[in-house]
């Protein structure tokens, strides 16, 4: 009777995930991106605002109102040569406590040559015990550029509410012409409270950003650089095999998004996303 009961309660928590997956690319034609292809399923949706003087804007909308434990949501872009393409999320995603499986989230992005992608979403906000597994691959032809920005916040500090324990993982890879550039693993899981208190992990900060920007050199580095007298937040900023990245980590999830803000200002010349700015 227990196995029954078992199998039957963990049949409910399946039927009641999330799923979510969208895939699209776009084109230039005639000097203006347009989009080609578009295919969305499940709780998933893309939206592009206005048509512009040369580029596109898309909008990602997750109808399911969030993330919860056995949620999976899959996210596939290409843009074509010569494209231009800056794309961005309605609002902040959530992340809820997960008392099954980890929610995941995978991402691949591509660019062919001469094309343009920014990946700019809102933040990503962790409830106490969520747990999620994230992957995002990059495929950047030569010539192609990337301006890419990442927020995740453990916790709704502005509600007085931090994150306890729970299960962060989050893996990139980049890839350049065909060659590895970037891979990096993160794996926060457990008490993640008091691993986040640490002085060697985040000194008690509550927030956690990556700016990356290809191509990328050391004069733009330094161009960074001149901001840090007004971060709030510690920064590392380099540039290798050919891209930059800024990192931040910050005691407060508001001055952390300013901050980036600045970056991503002096980093490009494309405007952020409106949604941003509200």
């Amino acid at each position: 009777m227990r196995t029954d009961t078992t199998s039957t309660t963990s049949a409910i928590f399946a039927a009641n995930r999330a799923q979510g997956a969208v895939t699209f690319d776009v084109q230039q034609v005639e000097g203006v991106t347009r989009r080609r292809q578009l295919h969305e399923s499940g709780s998933l949706r893309v939206r592009f605002p206005s048509p512009e003087a040369d580029g596109l804007s898309a909008v990602f909308v997750n109808t399911a109102g969030g993330i919860a434990g056995g949620d999976r949501f899959d996210i596939d872009i290409a843009a074509g040569e010569g494209s231009r393409l800056a794309v961005t999320t309605a609002a902040a995603e959530k992340i809820y406590r997960a008392a099954g499986p980890a929610a995941q989230v995978n991402i691949f992005l591509k660019a062919a040559a001469g094309a343009h992608l920014s990946w700019l979403p809102q933040e990503t906000i962790l409830f106490d015990r969520a747990r999620v597994s994230r992957r995002i691959d990059i495929d950047l032809a030569e010539g192609a550029s990337l301006l890419l920005c990442e927020i995740v916040v453990f916790g709704r500090t502005a509600m007085g509410e931090r994150m306890r324990s729970g299960e962060f993982v989050d893996r990139w890879r980049m890839r350049r012409g065909g060659r590895l550039v970037f891979a990096e693993n993160i794996r926060l899981d457990g008490d993640i409270g008091e691993k986040l208190a640490r002085s060697a992990v985040a000194k008690g900060g509550v927030a956690i950003g990556t700016a990356l920007i290809v191509p990328g050199e050391e004069a733009l580095v330094e161009r960074i650089r001149e901001l840090s007298d007004s971060f709030g937040s510690e920064v590392g900023i380099s540039c290798w095999n050919g891209f930059a990245m800024a990192r931040f980590c910050g005691q407060d999830a508001a001055r952390l998004r300013a901050d980036m803000m600045a970056v991503l200002g002096r980093a490009s010349g494309v405007e952020l996303p409106r949604l941003w700015l509200n």
